[in-house]
């Protein structure tokens, strides 16, 4: 048995220095919304022998809403305002001229103002309603609401970690988030509450055989236990996920990146987070 009892103090730092840099940029910056929430028009090309500023100067020449561009190798991700659909024709008309290259056209998908909204009104209400059934359900399938709330708190443990991490890179690498990211994120919350029940549900079994060790003992037993089992699942799915990121698409990239980051965040959160806050809690309630 490994006493993780005795470092409570100690993840919980750890994980103060994590979440509050991210916290910070959250609070000044916020994230970086893509065109799914804010509406707009993003297309994707294959240009050779382009770069991004012959791709500024010919939307310059057309009036091309340019917003953003992204690059990867030879395929550019380029956004616009909602306006910019109606010049997409044009644009690309005079990027054959100037540079006399092949341009493929190889995505185009234009959102509006009105329907970015909705998309993130359900996404807000879809996470709510998930973390209300999460805590009614882990409090009743234990019988006991304090198993419910420590597994909320390393919930939103894991979720202020990707968040933090993401508006930070929307600051630094103007990463943006979209509907792919909140699809991230609802896994997360999923993973997160799975790898945790594994390690409540031992600690329940164990005080319901009228075990004399104390809570703090049992605590340390069912981590002790489970952590081979838990890491074993992670792995697999972290060198998964870093295959996706390192050889994956622009397309998908940063939602594996997101993916990645609430799996190794929700590894560490289940024994390091739920376990110690639920003994702090248990503590109280028995004073």
């Amino acid at each position: 048995m490994i006493r993780f009892s005795k470092f409570h103090k100690m993840c919980f730092l750890i994980s103060s220095f994590v979440i509050i840099p991210g916290v910070i940029s959250l609070l000044i910056f916020g994230l970086r919304p893509s065109i799914d929430f804010t509406g707009g028009t993003l297309i994707e090309i294959s240009f050779s022998s382009g770069t991004k500023n012959s791709i500024e100067s010919s939307a310059q020449t057309v009036s091309f809403p340019l917003v953003s561009i992204q690059q990867s190798a030879e395929t550019f991700i380029i956004r616009a305002k909602p306006e910019g659909g109606q010049k997409v024709q044009e644009l690309l008309d005079n990027l054959r001229q100037t540079s006399g290259g092949s341009v493929e056209l190889l995505r185009d998908e234009t959102v509006g103002p009105i329907l970015g909204r909705e998309l993130l009104m359900k996404a807000l209400i879809a996470a709510v309603f998930a973390v209300v059934c999460i805590l009614l359900y882990v409090a009743y399938a234990f019988k006991n609401v304090l198993y419910g709330v420590s597994a909320i708190i390393a919930l939103l443990h894991d979720l202020l970690v990707t968040l933090g991490i993401f508006s930070l890179l929307g600051v630094m690498r103007s990463v943006e988030v979209d509907t792919l990211f909140i699809t991230a994120l609802l896994t997360t919350m999923s993973f997160s509450v799975h790898d945790t029940i594994v390690v409540f549900d031992r600690i329940r079994e164990m005080t319901k055989r009228g075990s004399h060790e104390t809570i703090d003992d049992i605590a340390d037993i069912a981590v002790t236990q489970t952590m081979a089992r838990s890491l074993a699942n992670s792995v697999t799915i972290i060198i998964m996920l870093t295959t996706l990121v390192l050889l994956g698409g622009e397309t998908i990239r940063w939602f594996a990146v997101a993916l990645l980051i609430g799996t190794i965040s929700g590894t560490y959160s289940s024994p390091f987070v739920a376990v110690p806050m639920f003994l702090l809690l248990k503590k109280r309630a028995k004073k």
